[in-house]
């Protein structure tokens, strides 16, 4: 008798897998850049500012490189200095978007299926700058191509953030200095 439960109770299970590893997700007051240029956001990336999580923490000297792989999904290259351990942390997953390629609305997954939600909620014009939300408000980063960020654009996004609903106060603002690479 308990053995009909079963069937549905796994099909249940795997929906809920499945919905949970899409990584859709946006914060409520967030939206997406429309009109968004894959091609002119791949490259290297420079942290300048972040709310701090478990894989990121105690990082400096953080950059983040995107490519294309050859089955059309995005190569994501994550590098940081442990400044205790004084070595090299990586981290190499792949990004995809969740709707249309030119809606900065993606997901991305370091660990098999399960993704997470990347959110380009703002971009300079020449794509040197940008402000990205993760699928809630605990995850959040301020990203350039340069090591340093104008005061103006700096303002600009901390504002944005605020209205969302961001805890800027607690934001990390990560050191770029001069250590052996990689």
């Amino acid at each position: 008798m308990k053995s009909k439960y079963i069937a549905p109770v796994l099909l249940g299970a795997g929906i809920a897998l499945t919905l949970y590893s899409c990584g859709s997700t946006i914060p409520k007051k967030a939206v997406a850049v429309t009109n968004f240029d894959k091609a002119k956001y791949l490259g290297k990336w420079y942290g300048i500012a972040r709310l701090d999580f478990k894989y990121e923490k105690g990082l400096n000297n953080v950059t983040a490189e995107y490519s294309l792989n050859d089955n059309g999904t995005i190569k994501v290259d994550n590098k940081g200095y442990d400044v205790k351990k004084e070595k090299w942390e990586q981290s190499i997953g792949k990004a995809k978007f969740v709707k249309e390629e030119n809606i900065g609305m993606l997901k991305v997954s370091f660990f098999g299926p399960f993704y997470a939600g990347y959110n380009v909620i703002a971009v300079e014009e020449n794509y040197k700058y940008a402000l990205v939300a993760g699928e809630s408000l605990k995850y959040m980063w301020i990203l350039s191509r340069e090591t340093t960020i104008p005061e103006s654009i700096k303002a600009d996004f901390l504002i944005k953030a605020r209205e969302i609903g961001f805890e800027v106060s607690d934001l990390v603002w990560v050191e770029h200095n001069k250590v052996k690479t990689q």
